[in-house]
């Protein structure tokens, strides 16, 4: 059986200064805020319970990634932020840019990450 892996990417790059400058957009003007993953999944300091929960509830492995580490792992770029499934050595989108962005709530996203996942089972 192959393992999967559910891969959600931020439009974000690592490191401090970007993580810090992230941190000041999203408090001081969360309208023009550049990744919504990072706006619904995230407080002000650490990520939603919630969310959290709900990752843990998953029955697959997740792992979280800045973009630049994802481009520089997978050599894919795409529309970010993005959530992928990864099997062995196969590596699909499964929630686009423009479905994340439309997400108004968390249950919304967690709504969609539910049906896409249960389409790669």
């Amino acid at each position: 059986m192959s393992k999967q892996q559910l891969i959600f990417v931020y439009n974000a790059d690592s490191g401090l200064f970007s993580s810090v400058t992230d941190f000041a957009h999203k408090i001081i003007s969360p309208s023009t805020y550049q990744c919504q993953l990072c706006a619904l999944t995230y407080g002000n300091f650490s990520m939603k319970q919630d969310w959290k929960s709900f990752i843990e509830s998953l029955p697959i492995e997740t792992v979280f990634l800045y973009k630049d580490k994802f481009v520089q792992q997978y050599k894919m770029n795409t529309a970010f932020p993005a959530v992928f499934i990864k099997t062995d050595d196969t590596i699909i989108p499964i929630v686009t840019k423009e479905e994340i962005e439309t997400c108004q709530s968390l249950q919304q996203l967690k709504d969609i990450i539910l049906f896409k996942t249960s389409m790669h089972d």
